[in-house]
């Protein structure tokens, strides 16, 4: 498995016209070696070549050995990264491209950048070449990602059958943490959003002590992590009754998920899928409470790189998986999001939630 996502980065370095690849990134780390290296301050980095000649030079802090990431490591001191660095610059052609995958803190880059020559070196930011490897999902992966996804088809049920007992949108939560352990949920794959009312109208609203009252909507978004992958889905549900306004609110983001999610197959750009949501919801006057991109990739982490926007003019691929989350928030009023992870397929996608989206009145 590894093997093979190394390859695959490899084709694309190859095809990119990258000889060299500098990696520090701990969850690209892990997808192409299976270790874990949370390093911190301190210095782990994966050199990978076009002639297949790799190298990590890591902190002897961690106790990693070649067979465990395959390939040779340089351990590098404590107390001198500096050094570190310097050995690093070693190890790269300074006459090729030097490029430079994902985050790296400032102090490392441009340590390195005063190591190398700078008469002849040149760096360029290569994030998408690993983010476009990991972006096309294996079949091992789509399993795991079915698998978590219907655990979180589960927990928000469950969340959904507790609201009668009106509590806090905090002890919602709490309660969303046992659900997950139930399930066999290492986690969450982010802090979980539980929103009534007004509240609903900050789509990241952080949980506070309210309680649900008469005519509330009930925004429900969570994930968990199973397996190392990521779940993320919304659904929103009103108390004892809805307004006839608040029910146009409702199904305008309904339509707008289905529209979307039918827009989904290959060829197809992201922002054609983003328009295909957010058209809708403009043409029923509510374009301007829609105020965030239509949805995000997700697997090893629950936002990887690549979105679905009016700014991504990329193509749909086959192992591609996303969500499709439109949502209104009106300020003072109600918030209504739902959301659905989606794989895309030969000839459309798989919708990997099925919690009912239908307008539910709960209590």
């Amino acid at each position: 498995m590894f093997e093979e996502r190394l390859e695959n980065v490899l084709k694309e370095m190859k095809i990119r016209q990258m000889p060299q690849l500098v990696i520090s990134d701990p969850m690209t780390i892990f997808y192409l070696t299976g270790t874990m290296i949370e390093a911190g301050e301190r210095l782990a980095a994966l050199i990978l070549k076009e002639d297949k000649k790799h190298v990590a030079i890591i902190n002897q802090l961690f106790p990693i050995q070649e067979a465990e990431i395959g390939m040779p490591i340089i351990k590098v001191d404590d107390t001198d990264e500096g050094k570190g660095m310097a050995i690093l610059a070693e190890q790269l052609n300074q006459e090729q491209l030097i490029a430079v995958d994902k985050q790296w803190s400032a102090e490392f880059l441009l340590s390195l950048m005063k190591k190398v020559n700078k008469e002849v070196s040149q760096f360029v930011l290569s994030s998408d070449i690993t983010d476009d490897v990991r972006a096309i999902k294996s079949e091992d992966e789509k399993q795991k990602m079915r698998d978590v996804s219907i655990d979180n088809d589960t927990a928000v049920g469950r969340l959904a059958d507790l609201v009668p007992e009106k509590l806090t949108e905090l002890a919602m939560t709490e309660k969303l943490i046992d659900i997950y352990k139930e399930l066999g949920n290492s986690g969450v794959s982010f802090d979980p959003i539980v929103a009534y009312g007004a509240n609903g109208a900050d789509p990241h609203h952080m949980n506070d002590d309210s309680l649900v009252k008469v005519g509330d909507s009930i925004i429900i978004d969570i994930g968990g992590v199973k397996n190392g992958y990521c779940s993320d889905m919304t659904r929103t549900f009103f108390y004892k009754e809805v307004s006839e306004k608040n029910r146009d609110v409702y199904e305008t983001v309904l339509e707008a998920n289905k529209r979307a999610i039918a827009k989904v197959k290959p060829g197809v750009t992201f922002a054609e899928i983003d328009a295909a949501a957010r058209d809708y919801i403009t043409e029923k006057g509510y374009g301007e409470y829609f105020t965030h991109r239509t949805g995000h990739f997700i697997g090893m982490e629950c936002h990887e790189a690549g979105d679905v926007s009016g700014a991504n003019h990329k193509e749909v691929k086959v192992g591609n998986i996303f969500s499709i989350e439109p949502g209104i928030y009106i300020p003072g009023e109600v918030g209504v999001r739902i959301e659905d992870l989606v794989i895309a397929t030969e000839d459309g996608c798989e919708n990997l939630n099925h919690y009912p989206k239908e307008l539910r009145v709960l209590g």
